[in-house]
């Protein structure tokens, strides 16, 4: 599935064969709910860039600020012995958790 981009968001492109259109909707958000579509590719990448520009506005208007597309706050549950054995690591080296959770996850980004 290919992926829109627009000021720090990220949203889908789906084609319905049923309606001879495209759809899509922003990834990563829980709270709000950005959807847009169009007949042509051109259109659904303007609705996109609308649906968010129009999100942000609306969020200025009230006074709130914007969700992200990604919270950065992932919960992942591994069994106890790995938690253990992360939690052992970590501390050996004068780290947290979180800190260690975060290196192997860069780590193996960069050797992709």
């Amino acid at each position: 599935m290919n992926k829109l981009e627009y000021k720090g968001y990220r949203g889908s492109v789906e084609y319905s064969a049923e309606d001879n259109c495209f759809f899509g909707k922003v990834l990563g958000m829980n709270k709000a709910s950005i959807t847009y579509e169009g007949n042509t590719l051109e259109e659904l990448t303007n609705d996109f860039k609308a649906g968010i520009d129009s999100y942000l506005e609306g969020c200025k208007n009230i006074g709130i600020k914007p969700q992200k597309a990604f919270s950065g706050s992932l919960n992942v549950r591994i069994p106890s012995e790995t938690h253990s054995k992360v939690a052992t690591i970590a501390e050996n080296n004068g780290i947290s958790i979180n800190a260690f959770v975060k290196q192997a996850i860069e780590n193996a980004i960069a050797n992709r």
